[in-house]
């Protein structure tokens, strides 16, 4: 199965994930620029997105337009750090429905630990996003993907901010199906797990934690 991986180079993108890199970007201004890149990557990310014909009426006369079903969509941030991503796209995607999946990273090992995960009803009719700002090891969007496969969607992407090559072969080792959509791929990890120059712990880093 072909295996597929979206960088997006736009400009903007590029501006602000260079800032949203800096060491001296404050929780408040690293939140909103997670928000505006996601709300970049969101018209990326949903490009194919099947749409229906139909008939509308303008102030003038009868013409031809498209629709989509937004609430066939399924949003599901990686808790925490997915949820600012999720920000975005459900504002661009207001008709998404969302799901959640808690998985947090043992330190030590660095295998991923599910501990919370909830759904929308009617998944095996829905495309899903999966969220998260980093693709690191990828233990944490294997497991995230192979639990969202249990509810049987139309299909699954995933979606980040940044991405190891590390991460990018983990994720596509075991589901060589989910294209993978980000706005950089970074030179790859450290000791601890972490991107390398990579942005921190995005966690950390959106809601002030350490």
């Amino acid at each position: 199965m072909q295996k597929s991986v979206h960088v997006f180079e736009h400009p903007l993108i590029r501006h602000k994930l260079t800032k949203l890199r800096s060491v001296d970007t404050p929780p408040s201004d690293f939140r909103r620029l997670v928000k505006e890149i996601s709300l970049l990557l969101v018209y990326e990310t949903t490009r194919d997105l099947p749409v229906q014909d139909i008939e509308v009426q303008t102030p003038l006369e009868k013409t031809r337009g498209y629709h989509f079903e937004g609430e066939k969509l399924i949003f599901v941030p990686i808790l925490r750090a997915g949820l600012g991503i999720l920000e975005g796209m459900s504002e661009v995607i207001p008709s998404a429905r969302i799901g959640h999946i808690g998985i947090y990273r043992e330190p030590k090992t660095l295998e991923s630990v599910e501990y919370y995960a909830k759904m929308p009803d009617n998944v095996p009719a829905s495309q899903v996003f999966i969220l998260d700002p980093m693709l690191a090891t990828g233990n944490s969007a294997v497991a995230a993907i192979q639990r969202i496969k249990e509810f049987n969607p139309i299909s699954v992407k995933f979606v980040c901010i940044l991405a190891s090559p590390e991460g990018i072969k983990a994720l596509h080792d075991e589901h060589p199906d989910v294209a993978i959509y980000t706005a950089a791929i970074d030179r790859g990890l450290n000791e601890k797990g972490y991107i390398l120059p990579g942005l921190g712990d995005a966690g950390d880093r959106l809601f002030g934690t350490k």
